[in-house]
């Protein structure tokens, strides 16, 4: 991992107005080769495919599961969402060179779309709230447009009754940003942010994991409780991380404040935030 030297209260800020942050160089490049070492041999393990789509990946590999208390981004996380949050998802996501548009078991595209659940999330005034935050980790050269990007349109978690025109992702839409970055790189987001998952139509394969984090009382996606072996050797921080807080289901919704190990990171006022950031 890289010692990133964060200005927390203005990354907040800036999350809030535009709705997503791009940071360079989380990752030394020691990292992402063991990340991408993982990576090939979860794929040798998976049906042959031009995409693929792995949920709960921190259950396939150590270093996967490493990245859910990255040192530096973890402590922006806190403040971006409150301290009363664990893991949500670690969706590891390959898009092999596919320029012919070859249709695929598990997606190798999504069109424009908001993530949540069926039916979705309630409006409140037009805007969906923020219910879970991802991190994207860059594995792969994603320097240039029309490797698998995601785009985004900034800002558009605050634009009420805001729908996209159209949803087809190679439809270029007014404002659409497409992601660009080098391995190591991370663009983080929340749920409510109007993003899609391009077409790899270049001759590199496309790498990203995300790690998406929610409040304790959310159910997650990867799992209904964590594996002994993903607790096995936990610290009090990633073991609140892992959903791991008491036997006692009221405490999910209502925690002591000892379950909670991450308020520590927690910046308060300082970063803008109130303990629970929406």
């Amino acid at each position: 991992m890289n010692d990133m030297k964060l200005d927390i209260p203005a990354l907040v800020k800036q999350f809030e107005e535009e709705g997503y942050l791009l940071l360079r160089n989380a990752l030394s490049q020691a990292k992402v080769d063991e990340l991408n070492a993982a990576i090939d041999r979860i794929i040798a393990e998976e049906p042959e495919s031009l995409a693929y789509n792995v949920y709960n990946s921190v259950e396939r590999d150590p270093a996967i599961l490493s990245l859910i208390d990255h040192p530096s981004l973890l402590p922006l996380i806190v403040n971006l969402m409150g301290y009363n949050i664990q893991l949500h998802i670690s969706h590891l996501t390959i898009r092999r060179p596919n320029p012919n548009d070859v249709k695929t078991a598990t997606n190798s595209f999504i069109n424009w779309h908001q993530d949540g659940p069926h039916p979705n999330f309630p409006k409140i005034g037009g805007l969906t709230a923020q219910y879970y935050v991802k991190i994207c980790y860059i594995l792969s050269d994603m320097s240039e447009p029309d490797r698998g990007n995601t785009k985004i349109i900034p800002g558009s978690h605050r634009m009420p009754g805001f729908r996209p025109v159209q949803t087809d992702v190679d439809v270029p839409l007014e404002g659409e940003v497409a992601i660009c970055g080098k391995p190591g790189d991370v663009f983080i987001f929340p749920q409510n942010l109007w993003h899609a998952g391009s077409h790899n139509r270049s001759p590199y394969t496309r790498r990203q994991l995300f790690i998406g984090y929610s409040p304790l009382w959310m159910r997650p996606i990867d799992y209904h409780k964590a594996s002994p072996s993903l607790l096995e050797g936990a610290d009090p921080i990633r073991r609140q991380l892992l959903g791991d807080i008491s036997d006692n289901c009221f405490k999910y919704y209502v925690p002591e404040e000892s379950m909670l190990p991450l308020k520590k990171l927690w910046l308060g006022q300082a970063a803008g935030q109130s303990a629970y950031a929406h």
